[in-house]
């Protein structure tokens, strides 16, 4: 895990959370979430389109061990790799949204740059 943020789960409850929110941001390319889980989300998102970058079979069952759904995966060597083919990093972009309603949580929209 990247960071050590808990969020309020268990170690298997946080890893089964991240593994399903990072495939639905890569499906989608953006996802609106709280603050803190967005910086996670995010780490996770740009180890994987790095994985996507280096094309070849170990890098693919990497994304394949945490990315949830298998089009996911295709689609992210495919399309989302070459997208980010000159860029170093810095895949993604987290701005803030305000206070939720409710709870008061700092929430964030997550998308990809």
């Amino acid at each position: 895990m990247p960071g050590t943020r808990k969020l309020g789960k268990t170690s298997d409850q946080r890893r089964a959370m991240l593994r399903q929110q990072v495939t639905d941001f890569l499906d989608t390319g953006r996802m609106e979430t709280t603050f803190t889980r967005a910086k996670e989300i995010s780490a996770m998102a740009e180890k994987m389109i790095t994985l996507g970058k280096q094309k070849d079979m170990a890098a693919y069952r990497q994304a394949l061990a945490y990315i949830t759904r298998e089009d996911v995966a295709k689609k992210l060597f495919d399309e989302t790799a070459k997208k980010y083919e000159g860029r170093e990093g810095g895949y993604t972009r987290v701005t803030r949204i305000g206070p939720r309603r409710g709870d008061a949580a700092e929430m964030a929209v997550l998308e990809l740059v």
